[in-house]
Formats: structure tokens, sequence, C-alpha cells
């Protein structure tokens, strides 16, 4: 099993993106790489904590290569807005891969290359070891699974249903 840490805006939709797709095993949601240790969705709010809001997912790299990933995580991310996705405005909604393998940076690094080669701009998207992650609250955990008409940014019809568990 392989697992990488995926920041593209309010984690609820990309969350609830990534639990439908077919190889992936296990996700949940937090903040990565920021200030303090332990932080609240209040510490990212007031501006008191510096993480990204993530999505910590563990998949099958026999069923998912991590480039299909990083197609999945291109449908609805961004990658030339600057710390925003959809309505969210803020340092926590930049995007940015997360990785604890080192093998894993040059794979995403050379995706971004690819990106910048076929549109002809550089992508605002952090590619960095994972230096911290913390849990997010118990309610953001599975939060549009338990909330569904919750705020989404995600479009969460670019998922086809041969791609879905």
């Amino acid at each position: 099993m392989k697992e990488i840490y995926v920041a593209g805006g309010c984690f609820w939709g990309v969350e609830a993106y990534f639990t439908q797709l077919k190889g992936v095993l296990k996700t949940d949601v937090g903040y990565a790489n920021g200030n303090i240790e332990n932080p609240t969705y209040q510490d990212l709010l007031n501006q008191k904590a510096s993480h990204a809001e993530t999505v910590h997912i563990i998949y099958d790299p026999k069923v998912l290569s991590l480039n299909s990933l990083l197609e999945h995580c291109f449908r609805f991310i961004d990658p030339f807005t600057l710390n925003r996705q959809g309505n969210d405005i803020g340092i926590q909604y930049r995007s940015g891969f997360y990785y604890t393998d080192e093998a894993d940076k040059p794979i995403l690094r050379d995706y971004l290359k690819k990106i910048e080669r076929e549109i002809g701009k550089k992508p605002v998207f952090e590619i960095q070891p994972l230096r911290n992650y913390y849990l997010a609250e118990t309610y953001h955990q599975n939060y549009l699974a338990k909330n569904p008409n919750g705020y989404c940014h995600v479009d969460l019809s670019l998922l086809k249903d041969e791609e879905k568990q």
C-alpha cells in the first residue's frame, strides 16, 4: 500500500471524491505542513495556524497508480490559483502534494512539468515532504457522507461509474 497527502481546497469535497475512487483504501482529513502542533479548524480560520487542509489517501498501487491519482486531482483542482479553490480563499486552501516516500517526488514534479508544458503556464502547487499532519476534528471526517447537501467545490460527477468502487 502507498500513501499521499493531497491539499486541494476545502478537504470535504476532495475526500468525498477519493473515497469513491477504485483503488483508494482509506482516507481521512487533517491539517498538514503548518507551524503549530495540534491545530484546530479555528486556528486555521484565525490565521494562528499555517497548515493546509489536506486529505490523507492510502491506496493500492496495483489498482491505482500515482499518475492516475494525479490525473484525478486535476479534474477538480485548479493548479494555477494560489491559495484558493472554488469559493474558499486563504492559505489553508492552498494546493499541494505532501509525500512520505522520496520515490514519489520525481513523479509529482514530472506531472506538474507536464501540465506546465501542455498549458504554457507554471502551476502554483506545493510539492514537499510531509513535515506534520494532524487529524481534523471528528465532524470534518467524511463530512459530505454525513451531510450530503453540504458545501463542496469539487464536482463529484467528474468521477465516472467505471472508476468508482
